[in-house]
């Protein structure tokens, strides 16, 4: 099993990046999170989880190694594939994801997109007992979340196109979450940047509502 790669960025694209390794590129699919901390030209380690099918080899880049256990785990639950563990971690953090699954709360859930009501409760019955509590993995120590890269437009865009919405409805939603953020910096101030997995579940919050 491949654990982690470390390496030196050579391409970041919507859903993914390339790392090289000792002259090897790898690529590595990645949550809009982990993506926004890549950059082309630098140093990066991921942690990492290789799925195997009969007709591909699919490599999933992580932050850290909590945000890959969870992705591992979330796939034991029936109907819980790669690409749809990979979107409940692209709207939830591991932590979120632990307490919507303690608390029973289906709404949360059912904002990612392929999880109705029903997929919601199956994914609680089964792994209730198993995410553990909010907090067990985040230790007081933990390392803050680097800061994104300006091209959050694009890149929520693209992880939102990525997730099954059309490029029409992501622009919108993406336009729409762009002119709530200036209406709430107050007049005269000074606009912080939206970071992109905060702009991503703002938009998701918006196209569930359609």
């Amino acid at each position: 099993m491949i654990a982690h790669l470390n390496g030196t960025v050579s391409g970041v694209g919507p859903d993914g990046a390339v790392i090289d390794v000792g002259g090897v590129g790898l690529r590595v699919q990645c949550t809009p999170d982990t993506l926004s901390a890549l950059k082309p030209g630098e140093k990066a380690q991921v942690a990492t989880s290789l799925v195997v099918r009969e007709d591909s080899l699919t490599l999933f880049g992580f932050g850290d190694d909590d945000e890959r256990n969870v992705f591992e785990l979330l796939q034991t639950a029936s109907g819980v594939g790669p690409r749809l563990a990979l979107a409940m971690l692209a709207v939830h953090s591991p932590d979120a994801l632990r307490k919507a699954v303690s608390n029973e709360d289906l709404n949360a859930l059912t904002m990612v997109p392929g999880i109705g009501k029903k997929g919601a409760q199956r994914i609680v019955l089964e792994l209730k007992d198993r995410l553990g509590a909010p907090g067990d993995l985040a230790g007081p120590g933990a390392a803050p979340r680097p800061a994104p890269r300006q091209s959050w437009r694009d890149q929520v865009t693209s992880g939102l196109v990525n997730l099954g919405w059309s490029a029409r409805d992501a622009e919108q939603a993406v336009a729409a979450v762009e002119a709530e953020h200036a209406e709430a910096v107050a007049p005269g101030g000074d606009e912080p940047p939206l970071d992109v997995p905060t702009a991503l579940r703002a938009a998701l919050r918006r196209l569930s509502k359609k």
